[in-house]
């Protein structure tokens, strides 16, 4: 029993030294740690590629930045940054007096980054003309092309590039001056109209004029040298020629020269079928309506000839829509 007691006791004794020494050694750390702290400040040491690039007390600060300036750059174009190696942290001590330095880091590391840009060209056919900085100004040149009826219009369009080199911007204004052009207008041996390049809705249906025995012998479009704002559709002289639609008509009369010989479309008829929506037909034999009247659509209007400069009996057949000549293929024929 004595020996027990003995044993217990030792151990107790064991146990009061240790709880000593080990009091002895937490407040020694403290010290030493007080005594570190006033002198020293934990610290990170950043190095690239094996290279010490300086010291930050916040890393965590330090990689968000980088990583905002690989997302998003300093330039309003900068699509992304591509940053191949990123930094190390390594933890330190140093003096509590020694310097950081954040920014001189982040300035290496973003010089080490190559910037791909984001940006509109403006383009004319497959050729990229101009460049704008956002898809804003691109959609307001096509705009504004647009309202002024620039007759190139069907080849201006934009798209986004993406590239190393980022092109000079020009104004708005300054790419829809340098763009512009004119609707065409058309010269030939008859008269000069604009033309209507796409197929609009004219709000009727048109009927053959000639329906049949006929033959198209000139298509709407470039002929020798000029531009042929008609169909011709030649027949046998005198066959019969029928309104192609309602209306009334505002022309049926002869075109002739100053010398009042037959000219252009020579003996010719217009009807007019409301909203700006004409059709007329030159070169006729006989007319046999007149201005003022209202027809039906298949009416007996007149009949085939060869009057004014034609070179064999057929009839010039134009569609005109306010004004502008229009392929009669994409209605009828």
């Amino acid at each position: 029993m004595f020996k027990i007691l003995l044993t217990i006791k030792n151990i107790f004794v064991h146990i009061r030294s240790s709880l000593k020494l080990i009091f002895l050694i937490i407040i020694s750390a403290a010290i030493i740690i007080g005594i570190i702290s006033v002198f020293y400040r934990p610290t990170y040491a950043v190095s690239l590629n094996g290279e010490i690039l300086g010291y930050t007390t916040n890393k965590t600060e330090l990689q968000q930045k980088i990583n905002q300036y690989m997302m998003q750059g300093e330039d309003g174009n900068v699509a992304f940054i591509d940053i191949e190696d990123l930094p190390e942290y390594a933890l330190c001590l140093r003096k509590r007096n020694a310097e950081t330095n954040d920014e001189e880091i982040l300035s290496h590391i973003k010089n080490s980054g190559e910037k791909y840009y984001s940006y509109y060209a403006i383009v004319e056919g497959e050729e990229e003309k101009y460049y704008v900085s956002t898809k804003e100004e691109a959609e307001q040149v096509i705009e504004m092309l647009k309202s002024k009826k620039s007759s190139n219009i069907n080849k201006i369009a934009y798209t986004e590039v993406f590239g190393k080199d980022l092109k000079e911007f020009t104004e708005t204004d300054s790419i829809v001056t340098a763009l512009y052009k004119k609707p065409t207008t058309i010269y030939n041996s008859y008269s000069s109209y604009k033309i209507a390049y796409e197929k609009v809705n004219l709000g009727i249906s048109l009927i053959k004029p000639i329906s049949y025995g006929y033959t198209i012998t000139s298509r709407f479009g470039s002929r020798w040298g000029t531009t042929h704002t008609g169909l011709d559709v030649a027949a046998p002289m005198g066959t019969n020629i029928v309104a192609a639609a309602a209306g009334t008509v505002t022309r049926s009369t002869a075109q002739v020269d100053s010398a009042g010989n037959y000219s252009g479309y020579g003996e010719y008829i217009v009807i007019s079928h409301g909203n700006g929506i004409q059709t007329l037909y030159g070169h006729c034999s006989a007319r046999y309506v007149s201005e003022g009247q209202y027809v039906e659509q298949g009416q007996l209007i007149g009949a085939v000839g060869s009057t004014g400069k034609s070179t064999g009996p057929h009839l010039h057949l134009e569609i005109r829509i306010n004004g502008a000549v229009a392929d009669p293929q994409n209605y009828l024929y």
